[in-house]
């Protein structure tokens, strides 16, 4: 009987292995990529005041995710931006700007994925349906953005949306210039174009 019993322990220890082998793994098919210097990789920073439209743009950012969009996951990503690589056609606006989120001491924007759920639009390209937290001037908020993502012939991962804040959520005062004359209104819309390669 006490060799019987031993048969059986190795038996169902040797079940336990093989299953365990046969499982996939959490992770195991994400792929990481990391953000490319391609020069079609920026983000750009549209608003409004009582004068004239105005852009922001930077194409200086460090980012990388886990994907796997043929199986609709993406686990991981995380974005940072420093926020003086931001520039408009105006270095007095630019400086008026690093002011009002008080760059020196928070230097960067930063962005961390909490959530994804990835549908497939065709062959190529996925609509990834995203939440996260948004960091800017210290100040944290939970965001959810549509995300298109194409993955193109060279396997590099095309990511491209946009996504509208108020600057009052994370407590930064619109700022005006030209002795109040000019007053930049609460509104901003985000749009990114990234590109990550493995």
């Amino acid at each position: 009987m006490k060799n019987l019993n031993q048969q059986l322990a190795k038996i169902a220890a040797l079940l336990m292995i093989v299953t365990a082998a046969a499982l996939p793994q959490k992770g195991a098919a994400q792929t990481t990529y990391k953000l490319t210097t391609d020069k079609e990789v920026n983000i750009k920073v549209l608003g409004s005041s009582n004068v004239h439209d105005w852009t922001m743009t930077s194409t200086a950012m460090e980012s990388q995710g886990d994907f796997n969009l043929a199986d609709h996951h993406l686990q991981t990503l995380s974005f940072r931006l420093a926020v003086t690589s931001l520039k408009s056609e105006h270095t007095s606006m630019d400086d008026r700007t690093y002011k009002a989120v008080d760059a020196k001491k928070f230097p960067d924007i930063s962005y961390k994925l909490t959530a994804a759920e990835v549908t497939t639009v065709d062959a190529h390209k996925y609509l990834i349906k995203t939440k996260g937290n948004l960091t800017i001037a210290g100040a944290t908020q939970p965001i959810s953005m549509d995300v298109t993502a194409v993955v193109n012939a060279d396997n590099t991962i095309t990511c491209s949306g946009s996504k509208k804040i108020q600057l009052t959520d994370y407590g930064i005062k619109p700022p005006t210039f030209m002795l109040g004359a000019m007053k930049v209104y609460n509104d901003l819309t985000i749009q990114f174009n990234l590109i990550y390669k493995k």
